[in-house]
This record gives C-alpha cells, structure tokens and sequence, in this order.
C-alpha cells in the first residue's frame, strides 16, 4: 500500500505545471486542429515523462535496480547520438515539396534568405540577455519556423534548453494563421497588400527539376558545410520525387516515413521537457524570444518586397515576403487568404509558393551557418 502511494506523493508542482502544459498543448492539437501531429504527441510525451517514478526514463528502483526508460533510449539514440529523427524527417519533406513555383521564378530565392533576417537578430538579443552563446544560437533558431532545424541545432550546440526550443518553434509553427497575418499587417498599408500579380509561370524541364536538388547540396556544402547534413536530406527528398523512377519510394517518404518519424521526434523531445529543465524563467524569456524571432523573420520579408518595388517597375504584394519562413505550406495559404480578403481576385498561392519553398532551403542553410559559426 505504501508503494501505491509513494508516486502520488512525490508530484511537485513543477510537475503538476507540466501536466497543464501537455494538457495545453493536446488541446491545441484536437481542439484547434494546430500541427496535431507534432503537437499532440509532445502533450502526452509532456506528462509521461513527468510522472514520477515511471518507467519511461532510465532510473534506480528499489528492490528493481536500474531500469531504462524507453523515451529517454529513444532521445539518446535518435536525437542525442545521431540527429537521426530530424534529418529523417526532411527526407519526407523534400519528398512532399515541389519546387516548380520557385524554379520558374528564381527570384523568389530572394525572400527565402530575407526572411531569415529574424534568426540573427534574435541570436544577438538573447545573448544580451544573459544566455551563453550557444544557447542564444539555438533559441535565434526558433525563427526558422522549423521544428527539425530547431532541434538539430539546439542538440548539436548542446543546449541546455532543447525542451523549450522544440515547443517554441512547434508551437509557433502550428500558430502561423495567427501570427502572422498580425506582423504583416502592422508593416503593410491596405493598398500594398491589395497589390495584384499575375502568374505567368515558365515552363520547368525535368532536367532541371532533377539538377536543382543536386546542385542546392553542392553549393550549400561549398558555402555553408555544417548544413550539408540539413540541406542534403531535403534534397534527396527531393530528387526522390523528381527522378520519376523511385514513385513507390517518393510516396513512401511522404506518407509512411514522415508520419512515423513525426511521431517518434514527437513523443521523444518530450525527454527534454522535463520539469526540472523546463519550469524555469529562461523558459518564459525562450518563449517570448521565440516569438520575437518569428514575428521579425516575417517582417523581414516583408521590408525585402518593399525594398524590391522601389526598383522594379512591377510591383511585388509585399505579403509574399512573408512566406519566405519556413512554414510550409501554411505560410502561403494565409498569404493567399489575406490577399483574397483584400481583392477576391487577388491570388498570390502561387507566388507565395515560390517564396515559401525557398525559406525552406534558406532556413537549412541558415542552421548551418550558425552551426559552423559556433561549433
């Protein structure tokens, strides 16, 4: 009987704040319909692994010895020893996107890296605050708007707050309809995102489509080697879909590979967001820091489009820029509903397409510039 007990008593209130937190974050998930499946997994993750005394992390029990918790097994192996859970994740990916919408307007590559202006700043503003470089580093990553680029840096760096980065950058992922259609429109006057622009897309040849991912991983490698590992797995992705000749394999990744990695890096980050790491101050500051670095890598888009229409003679909607995050492929819808609310003949899905498919490139390469600055 006092065994049935002893679990009950040893919850703190740390742990009971976790409990609230996963509870928060299923809601979010069932309720809200908000990247379910990250989201939903990390909220049960959330109180599996602040339950005292279960077994889902490595431990000393009486009259047992040491036990090894599945959870913790799973963080040590597929994110702790080999980052193998994020980079398997940009395989399915890769698979899922298609580059047609950028390929056939190149300079949408333009708003891919303008709207990584967030990541840097915010990097320079954490590290004011107080937080050791690395860990400022991977807290500036949030605004990548890429919860495998978040986690592979932050683990790489060996960051003391994985947890609160993981559901930051999830968190914030899952929020993009509200996030942002608030930072574009608090820098955009109404007749600016009235601005129409006709798709005239130019025709893509499957050479091309087969070249890109090949020659993306060469010039990233060349440019930014940390990022290759990042980069190269979205590429391959990539070609697997482009080559036309591995379509079971392409489907493969898309569906079976990425549900089931999602699921697994889902329920195993939650091995950082244990009470002890994750009921702190730092947290809250990560939080809004996260936020900071979103909200900015959104208005950075934005400023590159206006700073575009200055010189061109054909005006850019400036809310394209704003796709250039990496949240694919919800930045672009809100780009596109935002548009047909202001003209409801004003469709910039495809354009905004182009943009957002590139912030997915740019946020990779961006993660291995910081990594090599700071490794």
């Amino acid at each position: 009987m006092e065994f049935l007990w002893e679990g009950l008593l040893s919850v703190t209130w740390q742990q009971l704040v976790m409990y609230a937190v996963g509870a928060v974050l299923i809601w979010l998930a069932i309720k809200k319909d908000y990247e379910p499946a990250l989201l939903l997994p990390m909220g049960f993750g959330a109180i599996l692994v602040n339950l005292p005394l279960s077994g889902v992390l490595n431990q000393t029990m009486q009259g047992v010895g040491e036990t090894h918790g599945i959870i913790q097994w799973l963080f040590e192996i597929g994110i702790e020893a080999s980052e193998a859970f994020p980079l398997l994740l940009f395989i399915g990916i890769g698979a899922m996107i298609d580059f047609g919408p950028l390929l056939s307007n190149p300079k949408m590559f333009l708003f891919g890296a303008a709207a990584q202006f967030g990541i840097f700043l915010t990097i320079f503003l954490a590290a004011v605050l107080g937080f050791p470089i690395r860990d400022a580093a991977s807290i500036g990553i949030i605004g990548a708007a890429d919860g495998p680029t978040s986690i592979l840096v932050s683990q790489v760096l060996k960051s003391n707050y994985v947890g609160p980065i993981a559901v930051a950058a999830y968190s914030y992922m899952a929020l993009v309809p509200i996030i942002q259609p608030v930072a574009i429109k608090a820098v955009t006057t109404k007749k600016e995102r009235a601005i129409r622009m006709e798709y005239r897309p130019a025709a893509v040849s499957k050479t091309t489509r087969i070249l890109f991912p090949i020659l993306v991983t060469v010039i990233a490698g060349l440019v930014a080697p940390a990022s290759v590992s990042l980069v190269g797995f979205l590429m391959f992705g990539n070609l697997i879909r482009e080559c036309g000749v591995l379509n079971r394999l392409s489907e493969t990744a898309q569906n079976d590979l990425a549900n089931l990695v999602t699921l697994l890096l889902g329920i195993t980050i939650s091995f950082s967001m244990r009470a002890d790491k994750f009921v702190t101050l730092q947290t809250l500051m990560i939080m809004a820091l996260g936020l900071f670095a979103f909200v900015f890598d959104t208005i950075g888009g934005v400023f590159f489009a206006k700073l575009l229409n200055l010189f061109s003679k054909n005006k850019i909607n400036p809310m394209v820029g704003a796709a250039g995050i990496s949240a694919f492929p919800m930045s672009a819808r809100v780009v596109e509903k935002m548009g047909i609310a202001e003209n409801n003949q004003n469709h910039l899905l495809m354009h905004a397409v182009g943009a957002n498919v590139s912030g997915q490139i740019a946020s990779a390469v961006a993660g291995g510039i910081v990594l090599g600055f700071f490794l």
